[in-house]
C-alpha cells in the first residue's frame, strides 16, 4: 500500500466534494469506480473520508486557531484540503505518528500546489502539532 497514494485520493475526492457542494457517499462511490486504488488505498479512503466529514467542523476549527489572519475558507482548496488530512490525522489517527502526517501533508502539497505551499503547510501543521 501506499499511504501517499490513499492520502492523494483522498484530497483529491474532498477537493471535489467541496467543488460541487456534495459530501454525499454517492460521489465517494463514483470516484472510487473511476480510480485504481489498490486494497489499503481503498480501505483508507473508504474509512478516512466519510469519518473526515462527520468531523469536518472540529477539524476546520483546529486549523483556524492556528492561522494568523486567515480563515480556512480563505485558503487554497488544494491547501485546504492536504491541510484537512492531515489534522483528521492528528486528531483520529493513533496509529499514524504526526511527524509522518506532516512530512506526507508537505510531500502532496509540494506535488500539487503552490511553490510557497509546502513551507505554508508545514507551518500550520508544525503550530497544530507542538499545541497538543
Amino acid at each position: 500500500m501506499s499511504r501517499k497514494n490513499a492520502r492523494i485520493g483522498a484530497m483529491q475526492l474532498l477537493y471535489a466534494m467541496e467543488a460541487c457542494n456534495d459530501y454525499s457517499n454517492k460521489n465517494l462511490d463514483l470516484f472510487i469506480q473511476n480510480n485504481d486504488f489498490l486494497g489499503d488505498e481503498l480501505d483508507y479512503i473508504n474509512r478516512v473520508v466519510p469519518d473526515l466529514i462527520k468531523n469536518l467542523d472540529q477539524i476546520d476549527k483546529t486549523i483556524e486557531e492556528n492561522l494568523r489572519g486567515w480563515t480556512v475558507s480563505r485558503l487554497a482548496k488544494v491547501d485546504r484540503q492536504i491541510l484537512r488530512i492531515a489534522v483528521y490525522e492528528f486528531l483520529f489517527k493513533d496509529d499514524i505518528p504526526p511527524e509522518v502526517s506532516i512530512n506526507e501533508a508537505v510531500d502532496i502539497a509540494r506535488l500539487y500546489s503552490t511553490e510557497d505551499s509546502p513551507k505554508f503547510v508545514n507551518g500550520i501543521l508544525g503550530s497544530i502539532y507542538r499545541s497538543f
